[in-house]
């Protein structure tokens, strides 16, 4: 935050401590607990990110075989992956989200 320590400890009175990673699944936490040491511009990078289309419309054709019954080892296995993929790319923008809240960015629409 680059704050003296008595405005850091103020803001923690005023606010609560910082949001925890350590209710994550633990495969999620040190993933997580490392936003905690990036830059307010790098967590609104995060924030924006999205998830590249490719890898979602082969998420959903494994969902649909899955359902069905059809899928092969191997698709399990990348649907596992995926999914894995999926669970931390939410994480890591809600933690994003999150940590920029408490650090008393104003709204999640900022435009830098």
């Amino acid at each position: 935050m680059r704050l003296p320590l008595d405005d850091v400890l103020v803001h923690a009175l005023q606010v609560g401590s910082p949001p925890s990673w350590e209710d994550a699944p633990a495969q999620f936490q040190p993933d997580l607990a490392a936003l905690d040491r990036l830059s307010d511009d790098d967590l609104w990078r995060i924030m924006r990110s999205t998830q590249l289309n490719q890898n979602w419309s082969r998420h959903h054709e494994l969902l649909e075989e899955n359902a069905n019954g059809t899928i092969t080892p191997s698709g399990r296995a990348e649907l596992e992956r995926l999914r894995t993929e999926a669970d931390r790319f939410v994480l890591r923008k809600a933690h994003a989200a999150a940590l920029l809240r408490w650090r008393g960015q104003q709204g999640l629409h900022n435009t830098r």
